[in-house]
């Protein structure tokens, strides 16, 4: 589905991401790990097309550099962590846009449009709080809401930047079920960027390990998070730590 070659993203003399290559196939779930600074965002933000790169992004065989906005649209998602909002637009309305790419106007109304905005707002839960301002939202809320924007845009391959972050441990729960049950249908896929290695762990078939900018290891996500590799990227023994952590829990 996805094939990324090369790729490079430099921010002046600082290179953010050096000759990433990695592949995501149709129904897996690749959870882009590492510390701070070691390029995962930087990675989603160039195949989303948000900065400039080098190298090459590959869509079921097309580069989506020559992509129209629109047709990027109608095949990769994107869920950010942060939403900006300044606008008083109701949940339905801000799920709707998830539709422009396939209407001529902003708020669609077509038959199709209706159903994929309907069953975005079923699915996430949010059918109750169709009528309702985005602006009075609870942060759980609120990206329950863009979750089922992006939803209603039906895209082959969502990308997930840190989707839960901040958020109590309900709702990390109810997004993160959310989307394993999304991926479960038709032909798609999922990359998340995520901090939490538990949830990359429990979620995700493949992983891609990053250390300041460059791939430690990439494949299935029991080889890639290896105590190993996490004590190498980590610089502690990461699998230690989460075990005497699991240990405070036991009766």
């Amino acid at each position: 589905m996805l094939e990324v070659k090369n790729l490079t993203v430099k921010f002046g003399n600082l290179t953010a991401a050096k000759d990433i290559s990695f592949s995501v196939k149709e129904k897996q779930w690749l959870m882009v790990v590492g510390p701070n600074g070691s390029g995962k965002s930087t990675i989603v933000n160039a195949i989303s097309q948000c900065v400039p790169y080098s190298g090459k992004v590959y869509f079921e065989g097309t580069d989506v550099s020559g992509l129209k906005p629109s047709q990027l649209a109608k095949n990769i998602g994107v869920l950010s962590q942060n939403h900006f909002i300044s606008y008083g637009f109701s949940v339905e309305e801000v799920v709707s846009l998830g539709r422009y790419a396939y209407s001529r106007g902003i708020f669609s109304s077509g038959n199709e449009d209706s159903e994929k905005i309907d069953m975005a707002l079923k699915i996430t839960g949010m059918e109750s709080f169709r009528r309702q301002s985005i602006l009075t939202l609870s942060g759980g809320e609120l990206q329950r809401a863009f979750l089922a924007q992006v939803f209603a845009q039906d895209p082959k391959l969502l990308i997930l930047d840190e989707p839960t972050n901040h958020l109590d441990l309900v709702y990390q729960k109810q997004i993160f079920e959310l989307i394993a049950n999304w991926i479960k249908e038709g032909n798609r896929a999922v990359i998340s960027v995520v901090h939490d290695l538990s949830l990359a762990m429990a979620y995700g078939t493949h992983a891609l390990l990053l250390d300041k900018g460059t791939v430690v290891s990439s494949g299935k996500t029991n080889d890639v998070l290896t105590a190993e590799n996490l004590k190498t990227v980590y610089a502690m023994d990461v699998y230690g730590w989460m075990q005497s952590l699991l240990a405070q829990w036991k009766l």
